[in-house]
């Protein structure tokens, strides 16, 4: 078979939008299906918008009629022809109920068989789809992800726009700065032995941005970060990231508040009511043991450390009296679901995140059974059932250990009950996390350290503690949560130089680790800042969420796996020695 061109031939219809009877079109695509019944030829074919059946019989052109039996999977090709009734209707596709008659059929690129059918129902291992992942996005569960993702930064630009934002890019070789995870370093060629990095995120640049007067700052920033992956990161990702002057925290909770009730609406028609629910930091550790809580069910936790700081079990008493506390979580009528074996396993797993271990009770019969009941004096069970608000059928799960083990453990355990009784409600459920800690303790180095970054503007009335108490220092600082996903993550920042230079120092920065790390913002800032504050929104995880996907790789047109590799083009890859010497770089193999 002849490879033909386009020439003289223009396409005037998307397949999927192929609908006017009588009218000729001209659709071009990739074979779907081929169903060659002798004096009958049907082709599906295939865009991104949809699939149309190409008809041919006993009165096509002979010569169209032999190219359409010669046609595979995956041919392109193009078509013109006229569209009347299909005869055999469909409800399955869009345009199932007319087909095109052909009269001209054009073979423009062959295809051998793929090593997967392209079909939306796959079983086929990720790996292989990801190697070949060019032919993996031409599936349209795919496409209408990656679709929808465009729809969504179209939406963000226009919002952002129409409330008087300026997009700006801001570099992508910059200096190496601390901002939590590890940066990619980019040898220089020219300034031998030095490095750029690959920005975590513009926070310096558009902070510098407000300096300059621009007031409003908006950007489709690509960002990176060299840590380990996981279904809701990746390596390289895109936020949606501003900045704003004159502001403060209710500003920009206000104005991120609209984008998500136009962004909701543009892309899913779906009302968001606003405002959206807050909740402080610390509320939603003491109820969801977790700073981005799924509240779309119940199962909150519940302290028992009052009830038994004085009990003959050990190991409540003992972590009471160590500072700690007891606590637990109730899951309601899941004593037949939680069996035995299945406390076991939920034992393993949490013991797996830092827990020495699990009590229970699981009620199932009249009586409770409990795994600590012969230590409990009378009226101390029947005390912890009623505050865990537990009835016959339910089952207390209980952690006890100092709060920084408790509260994430029995969060992490809520979620696994839960799934475990597919008990999560769909739909969306947004939260606003606010007054973050601004100081965490790192006891590996044994100093205190910024919970966001040291740009971080402290709550008003906590500045007199940042010397004195760091970890009662708040900070106006807040996380937009949704369905369990942190989505964005942001703050008013210090526009004072003084109270900026005192924020390092509190941070154990010397002025001369200062000057090396940060001397360009803080310079800048000797010369006047407004009040200003922003935040970053995760574009990769809102079009994962938007589109019901389990991984972001869902939503990302070539993504990285577990190992940060990507396996269509091999990428990390090596490179030649003249490429080495010309980076004054050498390549020295470790036992590792």
């Amino acid at each position: 078979m002849e490879i033909e061109t386009i020439k003289g031939l223009k396409r005037t219809h998307y397949c999927g939008d192929v609908e006017q009877i009588g009218s000729t079109v001209v659709v071009g695509g990739f074979v779907q299906k081929v169903r060659d019944m002798g004096a009958l030829i049907f082709i599906d074919l295939r865009d991104r918008s949809g699939i149309v059946q190409l008809a041919f019989d006993e009165n096509t052109d002979k010569s169209v009629f032999e190219k359409a039996s010669n046609c595979h999977s995956e041919y392109v090709v193009m078509a013109k022809g006229v569209v009347r009734e299909r005869e055999s209707k469909t409800d399955k596709i869009k345009t199932g109920n007319i087909e095109i008659y052909v009269e001209e059929l054009r073979v423009l690129s062959k295809a051998q068989t793929p090593p997967f059918e392209i079909a939306d129902n796959t079983n086929v291992n990720e790996e292989l789809r990801l190697k070949y992942r060019y032919l993996d996005l031409r599936r349209k569960t795919l496409q209408d992800k990656i679709i929808m993702r465009s729809k969504i930064a179209k939406s963000a630009r226009d919002y952002f726009y129409e409330n008087g934002f300026i997009e700006i890019e801001t570099p992508m070789l910059i200096r190496s700065t601390p901002e939590g995870a590890r940066d990619y370093l980019v040898p220089s060629r020219i300034h031998s032995g030095k490095f750029y990095a690959l920005p975590q995120s513009p926070q310096i640049y558009k902070q510098l941005l407000m300096v300059a007067g621009f007031d409003r700052y908006i950007q489709l920033a690509r960002c990176f970060r060299d840590e380990d992956l996981r279904a809701d990161r990746q390596p390289e990702f895109t936020q949606i990231d501003l900045e704003m002057s004159f502001v403060e925290v209710e500003d920009i909770l206000e104005m991120i508040e609209g984008f998500i009730k136009r962004l909701f609406k543009d892309v899913l028609d779906i009302d968001i009511p606003l405002p959206l629910p807050r909740m402080t930091y610390k509320e939603a550790m003491e109820r969801y043991g977790s700073d981005k809580p799924y509240v779309g069910f119940g199962m909150e936790i519940v302290n028992l450390s009052d009830l038994v700081k004085d009990s003959a079990f050990g190991v409540f008493s003992s972590a009471v009296a160590a500072g700690g506390s007891v606590r637990a979580i109730t899951a309601k009528g899941a004593a037949g679901v939680l069996t035995r074996k299945e406390i076991d396993k939920l034992t393993e797993m949490v013991r797996g995140i830092g827990a020495k271990g699990l009590a229970f009770i699981r009620w199932i019969d009249d009586a409770p059974s409990c795994s600590f009941s012969k230590f409990m004096k009378e009226g101390e069970l029947e005390a912890i059932l009623d505050r865990a608000g537990a009835q016959k059928g339910d089952v207390v799960l209980i952690v006890a250990d100092k709060d920084k083990v408790t509260l994430p453990v029995l969060g992490a355990l809520r979620l696994n009950v839960a799934k475990k009784l597919d008990i999560i409600q769909e739909g969306y459920n947004f939260l606003w996390i606010t007054e973050f800690p601004f100081f965490e303790y790192d006891e590996d180095s044994d100093s205190w350290i910024a919970m966001h970054h040291p740009f971080t503007m402290p709550m008003d009335e906590c500045l007199e503690y940042i010397d004195s108490d760091p970890g009662r220092v708040t900070a106006k600082a807040y996380d937009l949560v949704l369905n369990g996903v942190e989505l964005s993550s942001g703050s008013i920042r210090i526009n004072d130089y003084e109270l900026q230079q005192k924020m390092f120092k509190a941070l154990g920065l010397t002025e001369e680790e200062i000057n090396a790390k940060f001397g360009f913002l803080v310079e800048a800032y000797k010369y006047g800042a407004a009040p200003h504050g922003g935040m970053g929104i995760g574009l990769d995880r809102i079009a994962m969420l938007m589109t019901g996907s389990d991984s972001i790789r869902d939503v990302t047109a070539f993504p990285k796996v577990q190992n940060a590799s990507e396996p269509m083009s091999d990428a990390p890859g090596g490179v030649d020695d003249e490429q080495l010497r010309e980076l004054s770089l050498k390549i020295t193999k470790t036992e590792d």
